[in-house]
């Protein structure tokens, strides 16, 4: 077979050069010939414009992956996503997860951690531990990661409007284990655009919360230089209703406004721009979420390089965790729900995530148990290791049907990414509510389809069950929540209170200002300052959004 010339040249420059990074794994791979060829999806004879528009792993505009081998080299990150009780009991979660095989943490914050509220303040009522961790001081972080190296294991937080303080704690306790900044890995969510439209855990208004995201791309380029200091997210607007369409251009308009945030302060879109990852859903049509990553990093590598003009092809690169869909799960015949995310997570992996959560069946009823979260994570490994999907690096390439709605996705999300843009923007879009309504569209068209049964869902408007299966539910303890507040009031009983003020005042005082306002967290958080203090005295300078 006579290679074509572009084939030729990107076997030697990139899948060589790639191969020599996994010696271990030169056997897999054979030789770079012929085998290697037929696993790329390429027909022998190749027309030159076919070829153009297919693309190459690896290479802009990354259609069919970021890197060039994908998982034939190394496989996605297994991250579960957990997080419930005390802190204690979520360490306790993490270490299982660990022993079983899991290859990453991925930590959920209860909803008054989320939103800014210590565990006794009148507002947390009823919700400490509920549904995530309770973590109001360094103290609550340290115990999260006990005897968890975090040096080895990389560590993703889904926390938004007080990312920056849930950084400086995961740092703070990394530098108490002895490892240095420079080595702490993992994801900081810090994604509060999406908080206005689909989520509502929202504290401050859009301009200040901006000015916190770009202080921590500010800060970690310096100081935690491969920690990713956002994780930009169509998942929640997905949950709440959206189209994969919408999915896609909301996500790259949030992008589009973090970037030029950070351009705007002056930032150098080639160093932050190495940091930017991205959290998308995944449903159960496979084809159709297949298209959509691929579509999703095609317009991310163009706007990156054609709009905003990054120069490092790594800038360019569209990196995500995926989820399957919560919002597909059903209370009824919830072993189904097995069959679901199985599926969901076979068209993330199809589509070349980068890291994966695969929901627990349970889900629609409480808070997984450690059974059903086993079984999650092991449906990854499964696929992993007995499906062959990770045996090729792009098993979809050259599809018909794939290629097509591939091109349609992208060309219908960048007419909708222009009428916010048109708008003025994202942040006008979401004050003028274009985006809620949007997606309030959506949702409202996907249930009367439901309920018309125009869509069926197994087990819920067809093929239902009499009967009543009883599973087990995991509930949370109500004397969680008073042995939580007892510790905050112990924390603030031991520490040294004049300090404590002392690093709340310089903060209030830089908030007021101009300064990158992280240092100035990291010394409060140091100093035990609870995230409800904190939170407090940024309230007291930019106020609080109202819907």
């Amino acid at each position: 077979m006579t290679k074509h010339p572009k084939l030729k040249e990107w076997e030697d420059t990139v899948l060589n050069k790639a191969l020599s990074r996994f010696p271990e794994r030169k056997d897999p791979f054979k030789t770079v010939g012929e085998l290697e060829l037929e696993r790329l999806g390429l027909p022998e004879t190749i027309d030159e414009e076919y070829l153009e528009k297919l693309g190459f792993p690896g290479q802009f505009p990354f259609t069919r992956g970021v890197q060039p081998t994908m998982y034939r080299s190394r496989l996605w990150t297994m991250r579960q996503y957990a997080g419930f009780s005390t802190a204690k009991e979520t360490n306790t979660r993490y270490r299982y997860l660990l022993e079983q095989g899991q290859t990453g943490l991925s930590v959920a914050f209860d909803l008054p951690t989320q939103i800014g509220y210590d565990s006794d303040h009148s507002m947390s009522k009823g919700e400490v531990g509920k549904v995530g961790v309770a973590i109001d001081s360094l103290a609550d972080m340290e115990i999260l990661f006990d005897q968890i190296p975090l040096e080895k294991v990389s560590t993703s937080m889904t926390i938004n409007a007080p990312a920056a303080i849930l950084l400086a704690m995961y740092v703070a306790v990394g530098e108490k284990q002895g490892v240095p900044k420079e080595k702490i890995t993992g994801t900081i969510q810090n994604e509060v655009l999406k908080e206005y439209v689909a989520r509502g855990t929202y504290i401050f208004p859009p301009k200040p919360s901006l000015r916190l995201v770009t202080n921590v791309f500010e800060w970690c380029a310096g100081n935690t230089p491969n920690f990713n200091t956002i994780s930009i997210s169509g998942y929640h607007m997905r949950e709440a209703g959206c189209t994969a369409v919408q999915e896609v251009a909301f996500t790259m308009a949030n992008g589009c406004a973090y970037v030029q945030a950070a351009l705007d302060a002056g930032m150098d879109i080639d160093v932050f721009g190495l940091r930017l990852s991205f959290f998308f859903a995944s449903t159960t049509d496979i084809v159709e979420e297949v298209a959509k990553f691929r579509a999703a990093r095609r317009m991310w590598a163009k706007l990156m390089k054609d709009r905003f003009g990054a120069k490092n092809p790594k800038s360019w690169m569209l990196r995500f965790h995926t989820q399957t869909a919560g919002h597909t799960l059903t209370a009824q015949q919830i072993d189904n729900n097995v069959v679901r995310v199985t599926l969901q997570a076979l068209a993330a992996i199809l589509g070349g995530t980068q890291s994966l959560h695969t929901n627990s069946k349970d889900e629609a009823l409480a808070l997984p148990t450690e059974d059903s979260v086993r079984t999650a994570l092991r449906t990854q490994q499964i696929i992993a290791h007995e499906s062959g999907v990770a045996n090729s690096i792009d098993i979809l390439a050259g599809s018909y049907i794939v290629e097509d709605l591939t091109d349609r996705i992208e060309q219908e999300a960048e007419a909708l990414l222009q009428k916010v843009e048109d708008l003025g923007g994202v942040v006008p879009a979401i004050e003028q509510g274009f985006i809620q309504r949007s997606i309030e569209d959506a949702s409202y068209a996907y249930q009367k389809k439901v309920e018309s049964k125009e869509r069926i869902v197994v087990g819920n408007n067809e093929y239902q069950s009499q009967e009543e299966v009883k599973v087990p539910i995991l509930r949370i303890d109500p004397e969680v929540e008073r042995a939580q507040q007892e510790r905050v009031k112990r924390v603030k009983e031991n520490r040294n209170n004049a300090k404590v003020q002392e690093a709340l005042n310089l903060l209030q005082e830089q908030a007021r200002g101009e300064a990158n306002l992280m240092p100035a967290i990291v010394d409060a958080v140091h100093e035990y300052a609870t995230i409800g203090e904190i939170c407090d005295v940024l309230r007291g300078v930019f106020g609080e959004h109202r819907d």
